[in-house]
C-alpha cells in the first residue's frame, strides 16, 4: 500500500458460509487483478453476515478464517491489500449509525434485494432493521477508506447506486468530505448452482473451493442441463445449460466454443462436455488447496495476517472519523 496517488477500491464479503466458485468467478479473480492497480481494501465484513446469522453467531468467526485462508491460497497479497475483519474497526459501526440518522426510509424500502431475500431465504427471519439497512452500513464501508471505486456486477449497481445517493446526501449537509463511490462494473458470471439455480451458500447448492475431484465429480455429474435434450443426438442451446454457465468462467474460450458447437450440433452428449468441465475444475482448484493445506499447518500466519490488515484498516479508519466527527460538530 505504498502508493498513495493509488485510487481506492473497497470490496467485502459475507462470511456465512464456505467459500465457493460463485466467490472465486463472481469476485477473488477480479479482486486479484484490481490489486495491482488499486489501494485495496478487502473487508470480510462480519457485521453484514451478523444481519442474517443472528441466531448462529459462531459460525461467523470460523469462518472469518476460512475466507482470510481461501483468499490468501487464491492469491490475494497483503502486501497489495489490506485485508481485515469489519467487526474489528469499530468506526464502521459509528459511521453506519451516523449515516443512519440522515438516510430517509423509503429508499431502504425500495431496495429489491429486501424483499428478494425474504422470498428465497425461508429458513431465516429477515424482516429486521439490521437486514433493511444492510446497504447503509455497506456504505459506511465504502466511504470509511474513501473508496473511488467498488467492483460490483450489473445485480449489485442498484445497490452502489444508492451508495452514492447517500454519499451526496451527507456531503450536501455536512461538507464535501467523501468522494462519490464509482461503480466499477465488472462481467460477474452468474454459476448455476447444482439445482440450476444461483449458486449460494443459503441455496446450499454450492460447489466449495475445498471440494476434493471425487465430490466435484458427485456434484457436477447429475446436474440438469438444457432441457432440450432428452437423448444425446438432440441438438442442444448452451446459453440455456445451467452447466455451461460453469464452462464459461472456468474453461477455456477456444474449447469452451468447441464444446457449444458439439452441443448445438448433437456432436457430443452431455456427459462428456460435464466432463471436460469436472477436470479443469479438478486442475483450477487442486493448487489452491494445496496451499489452503500450507496455511492450515500454521494458522497463526492466517491470524497474523488479519490483524495487520485490522491494524491499517483502523489507522484510515480513524483518520476519516476525525473529519467525520469535525464536520458534524460532535
Amino acid at each position: 500500500m505504498s502508493d498513495k496517488k493509488k485510487k481506492v477500491v473497497f470490496s467485502g464479503m459475507r462470511p456465512t458460509g464456505p467459500l465457493h466458485l460463485g466467490h472465486m468467478a463472481g469476485a477473488l479473480q477480479n479482486w486479484i487483478r484490481l490489486q495491482d492497480e488499486y489501494d485495496c481494501y478487502y473487508s470480510i465484513v462480519t457485521w453484514h453476515g451478523f444481519s442474517s446469522e443472528y441466531q448462529n453467531p459462531q459460525v461467523i468467526r470460523n469462518f472469518a478464517y476460512e475466507y482470510a485462508a481461501g483468499w490468501l491460497s487464491v492469491g490475494l497479497d497483503p502486501n497489495k491489500s489490506v485485508i481485515f475483519v469489519q467487526s474489528e474497526v469499530k468506526e464502521h459501526a459509528e459511521l453506519h449509525l451516523l449515516l443512519s440518522m440522515i438516510i430517509p426510509l423509503p429508499w431502504l424500502q425500495r431496495v429489491p434485494t429486501f424483499k428478494e431475500m425474504q422470498r428465497e431465504v425461508t429458513d431465516k427471519d429477515l424482516n429486521t432493521y439490521g437486514f433493511l439497512g444492510y446497504p447503509v452500513l455497506q456504505t459506511a464501508d465504502i466511504i470509511l477508506y474513501k473508496g473511488n471505486a467498488v467492483p460490483v456486477g450489473e445485480d449489485q449497481a442498484y445497490h452502489l447506486e444508492l451508495a452514492r445517493e447517500i454519499t451526496r446526501r451527507f456531503n450536501r449537509l455536512y461538507g464535501e468530505i467523501f468522494p462519490e463511490p464509482q461503480i466499477l462494473l465488472t462481467e460477474v458470471p452468474k454459476l448455476a448452482g447444482t439445482d440450476g439455480r444461483k449458486m449460494s451458500n443459503s441455496l446450499h447448492n454450492a460447489i466449495y473451493l475445498t471440494d476434493p475431484p471425487d465430490e466435484i465429480r458427485k456434484k457436477i455429474s447429475p446436474m440438469v442441463t438444457d432441457t432440450r435434450r432428452k437423448r444425446k443426438t438432440d441438438p442442444g442451446v448452451p446459453e440455456d445449460c445451467p452447466v455451461f454457465t460453469l464452462h464459461k468462467a472456468f474453461v477455456e474460450k477456444e474449447k469452451r466454443e468447441e464444446l457449444a458447437k458439439g452441443c448445438r450440433t448433437a456432436g457430443i452428449g452431455c456427459l462428456e462436455c460435464k466432463n471436460v468441465l469436472i477436470e479443469k475444475l479438478i486442475e483450477t482448484l487442486t493448487p489452491l488447496q494445496e496451499k489452503r493445506r500450507e496455511f492450515d499447518k500454521k494458522p497463526q500466519k492466517v491470524w497474523d495476517t488479519i490483524e495487520e490488515g485490522n491494524r491499517k484498516a483502523r489507522e484510515t479508519a480513524q483518520k476519516t472519523m476525525e473529519e467525520v466527527r469535525e464536520a458534524i460538530g460532535l
